[in-house]
């Protein structure tokens, strides 16, 4: 078969499979150009899921005659621009499109109509393509004083077998919809709406240009949850900058939709920035669980190649370890300076499961007394509830040590008198301790609430911090294996381990070559006991392969101090005295992360006074 060279309809049509592979795509370049035009209004109308018409219209600097027809020839661009040497530096990429593709690929596979007004130009022109065949350019009316209105209808009629790999009208409706979503994320300052099928589903106002107009569009879109519970992002590293919001772990869902990575501007899925995230959250998550987060990355665009892949979705950067430790630690130093915190949506999720006909009835209801509801006397209920329940006047013939910050100390003075009465602590944040319940939780007043506390969840929170900050005081202990274990890997696998041998062995796993594909392990972290040696090379060659980072190891460390904590601590169904209770109380507010437990699941339930009422109809 001899070599022959394709029709330029042909390539044109390969090549849209690249960079149109569905109608969401096409709207996200066509977005592009328009927030590279200097658009300030971007608005999109979608039909069909966007297989049958779409509309993006702007208000940007609008193209005149001559660049009408460039616009819809391949690789003709005006965001490129050569140096003193006529050279085109595409390591120094300063808009969001560049290559030139997006028009001439849309316009080779659908019925393409672009109508534009120049700034400053009196006259309006237009330019229609129909599967590649390229119009006339003709005068035209335009609404606005400048800007363009691109229209494309019966996308992909002109490459039939792509049709079969679309998914219904409202699947395409939807990645649209987080589209428009990502892109407005990214430019606060740009005001956008989506309509859909006549139905108009998203309408975001321009907001001001920083922190406060970024959090407000980002409520607009991720809901006020969000907003309440989101945590300013401000770092950076060696010219790198990290800004945006994360949440705290308390408000979490079970999937990664909710996580938004910008790279300069550009919405962006690396694998990269989410091992990264992974990382951030590790010690405040279970594995399948995921934080909501909106993070911008800014860096200088010689260090990140953003022509990866003709969709623009992919970077790479130079240096990837300093932007994992930007985010992982930006993240953490957030996450620390939100200490106790909790996440608003604890309380509402509590007060929800409170309405009447939320819960079952309780299993005991203790019958009228004659003396009614004013039983409750002097601190505790009076002798009729105290007889219908056997043993609650009984004494507790338990006697364990007392609770306090430094360990554990006795319930008495050393003369053997009682101690003085706890002073009252309602003005601290998580309040002072008034009762037990089912020993079990604590019940603590504050100034304008009440608030219940998990006492075994936040007691192993704070023994867990506790072992983290004095493994990182010194290195991990190891132990020696008595017989070093040899592990076979992929020569590429162990070249990847053995690279990261020094930070291995500050984790407590000491390793070796051991011929070609072969690695030897001598030691092994104590904490972990009897553990598969080779299983937990071959899991961190396999994390180095996927995020370049030995998180298996950092995790099963992790895993080891969560389950050593949740050994050592205040176990459900122990009986506390007050000062203990009050003593677990102001730790919690000088302990980080102490809103939750090492699962992500909340420590303790705040309800402000008006929330009760509520509940009670007094409000």
């Amino acid at each position: 078969m001899r070599i022959h060279r394709l029709p330029p309809e042909t390539v044109n049509r390969i090549a849209a499979g690249e960079v149109v592979e569905r109608p969401a795509s096409a709207i996200k370049e066509l977005v592009e150009n328009a927030l590279d035009a200097g658009a300030r209004q971007i608005e999109v109308q979608v039909e069909g899921g966007g297989l049958t018409r779409i509309l993006v219209a702007d208000d940007g600097f609008g193209l005149s005659p001559e660049e009408l027809l460039l616009a819809v020839e391949r690789h003709a661009t005006s965001k490129l621009l050569p140096d003193d040497a006529g050279d085109y530096d595409l390591l120094r990429i300063v808009t969001l499109g560049f290559r030139g593709e997006a028009l001439p690929s849309i316009g080779s596979v659908a019925r393409l109509s672009i109508t534009s007004r120049a700034k400053g130009a009196a006259d309006a022109y237009a330019l229609r393509v129909d599967g590649g065949a390229m119009g006339q350019v003709s005068p035209a009316a335009f609404p606005g004083p400048h800007g363009a209105r691109v229209e494309v209808r019966d996308l992909f009629y002109a490459t039939p077998a792509r049709l079969k790999f679309m998914k219904s009208e409202r699947a395409e409706a939807m990645a649209i919809a987080d589209e428009i979503k990502r892109q407005a994320m990214a430019h606060e300052a740009v005001s956008f709406s989506l309509e859909i099928d006549g139905r108009k589903v998203l309408r975001l106002p321009a907001e001001p240009a920083g922190d406060l107009g970024r959090l407000a569009r980002l409520s607009a879109i991720m809901g006020r949850e969000f907003s309440e519970n989101a945590l300013l992002i401000d770092h950076d590293r060696e010219g790198v900058r990290l800004s945006g919001y994360a949440g705290l772990p308390t408000l979490n869902r079970g999937n990664s939709a909710h996580q938004y990575l910008f790279v300069n501007g550009r919405p962006v899925r690396d694998r990269l920035l989410q091992g990264a995230l992974r990382g951030a959250y590790a010690d405040f998550l279970a594995r399948d669980r995921h934080p909501l987060t909106a993070l911008f990355l800014t860096i200088d665009t010689a260090l990140v190649d953003v022509n990866v892949h003709p969709a623009k979705a992919e970077v790479r950067f130079r240096d990837p370890a300093l932007v994992r430790g930007l985010i992982v630690g930006g993240l953490r130093h957030a996450l620390a300076g939100a200490g106790h915190r909790a996440s608003t949506t604890v309380a509402a999720d509590a007060l929800q499961g409170l309405r009447p006909g939320m819960t079952p009835a309780p299993a005991y209801r203790p019958g009228p007394s004659a003396q009614g509801f004013s039983s409750w006397s002097g601190g505790g209920w009076g002798p009729a509830l105290a007889q219908a329940i056997p043993g609650l006047s009984e004494t507790s013939a338990r006697h364990e040590p007392a609770f306090a910050p430094g360990g554990y100390v006795s319930g008495m003075a050393e003369n053997g008198s009682a101690q003085p009465p706890t002073p009252d602590l309602v003005d601290h944040p998580l309040g002072a301790a008034r009762a037990q319940v089912h020993e079990t939780y604590i019940v603590a007043q504050t100034r304008d609430g009440v608030v219940i506390v998990d006492q075994h969840a936040a007691h192993e929170r704070l023994v867990y911090e506790k072992m983290k900050a004095e493994m990182a005081v010194g290195a991990v202990a190891r132990q020696a294996l008595l017989i070093p274990e040899v592990v076979e890997l992929d020569p590429a696998e162990a070249e990847r381990v053995l690279a990261r041998a020094d930070e291995l062995a500050a984790l407590g796993l000491v390793i070796e070559p051991f011929g070609a594909g072969a690695v030897l392990v001598r030691e092994t972290p104590a904490l972990l006991g009897e553990t598969d040696a080779a299983g937990l090379v071959r899991d961190i060659a396999d994390d180095l392969a996927e995020n370049d980072q030995a998180l298996a190891l950092k995790e099963r460390l992790a895993e080891v101090c969560s389950t050593m904590a949740c050994h050592g601590s205040v176990r459900a169904g122990r009986r506390l005295t007050g000062p203990e209770m009050n003593a677990l109380l102001r730790q919690m507010e000088v302990t980080p992360h102490s809103g939750q437990c090492n699962h992500g699941r909340p420590t303790y339930v705040e309800l402000k006074l008006a929330d009760i009422e509520r509940l009670f109809g007094r409000r």
